[in-house]
């Protein structure tokens, strides 16, 4: 899971897993570039057009999350700030 956090491209996951990845961080960074083709792509590794839309529901929850937090200037629970005792405790856990 933290090789996810950090860098999914160098976690040990499946192919299918990556194509999902790759393309949430695509409607993350540069959503006007997503394309039918990525859509394509998704159905070649086995997804559904019900299991692409909650992929694009998912990464859209957490971009509008994230993007309120920060414009709050809301302060995360110190067990998800990366070096904080409380957030080695929780990912070990």
């Amino acid at each position: 899971m933290e090789a996810i956090k950090t860098d999914w491209r160098q976690a040990e996951v499946d192919e299918r897993m990556k194509a999902m990845l790759a393309y949430s961080e695509k409607l993350t960074r540069t959503p006007w570039e997503a394309k039918e083709a990525d859509l394509e792509g998704l159905r070649g590794h086995g997804l559904s057009d019900e299991q692409i839309l909650a992929v694009v529901l998912i990464a859209s929850f957490f971009n509008v999350a994230t993007r309120v937090a920060d414009a709050l200037g809301v302060e995360l629970d110190p067990q998800f700030q990366r070096g904080s005792p409380e957030y080695e405790k929780f990912t070990k856990e």
